[in-house]
């Protein structure tokens, strides 16, 4: 999560979303007042600094209580979302690694942790309302960073010069491919939330009977 006054944006940090790298491309900006959280594990190019009181997930909700509605409402806010099936697999895949390579897919979607976002960017007791400014669509990643990297005034040539924590995927087939159509109804009812926020939907395989 960073604040930065200099810039006066706010980027909060989603799961599964290049969150990391977009920290360690940010946080080169920052200056000497602004808040940059540690990131775990770290990294050689990310300094924290300022960061008491503050944490790297920290929700939106949670932000603004922390720096006043003043600073909340004038400053840009921004994250990066991601179609849930998609994320779900990227996160199986770190998972897995993280456990000794033996987790198989179907264990880990009867497990209880899933990059679940929305509480990071609606506000608290209303999932339909996003309380942040712009929340960039995974898919369109470049794209997007460059339309908000533009409306900050930060330099950005297309490429974010470091990919964290990709790694852990070496299965690189898409979701589509990966998933029976019963383990892409687990996803759906696992993250029905962001499924009707954002529209997402599971090309290729039907889903409701």
């Amino acid at each position: 999560m960073i604040i930065s006054h200099k810039y006066q944006f706010i980027f909060i940090k989603n799961g599964k979303t290049a969150g990391t790298s977009i920290e360690v491309f940010l946080s080169k900006f920052c200056g000497s007042f602004d808040i940059v959280t540690p990131i775990y594990p770290a990294v050689e190019s990310h300094f924290p600094r300022n960061y008491a009181g503050f944490y790297n997930r920290m929700t939106s909700a949670e932000i603004r209580e922390k720096i006043g509605k003043k600073t909340w409402k004038n400053y840009f806010k921004f994250c990066v979302e991601r179609n849930p099936w998609d994320k779900a697999i990227s996160y199986y895949y770190m998972a897995k690694c993280r456990t000794g390579g033996n987790l198989s897919l179907d264990k880990f979607l009867d497990g209880c942790e899933f990059p679940i976002n929305f509480p990071r960017y609606t506000e608290p007791g209303n999932s339909s309302k996003i309380i942040v400014d712009k929340i960039i669509d995974f898919n369109n990643l470049i794209e997007g960073l460059g339309e908000v990297f533009g409306r900050l005034g930060l330099p950005f040539d297309g490429s974010l010069g470091v990919y964290a924590k990709s790694e852990y995927r070496t299965d690189r087939r898409p979701y589509q491919e990966v998933l029976t159509a019963s383990q892409a109804r687990k996803i759906q009812e696992i993250f029905a939330v962001e499924i009707d926020l954002h529209g997402y939907h599971f090309q290729k395989v039907k889903l409701i009977a």
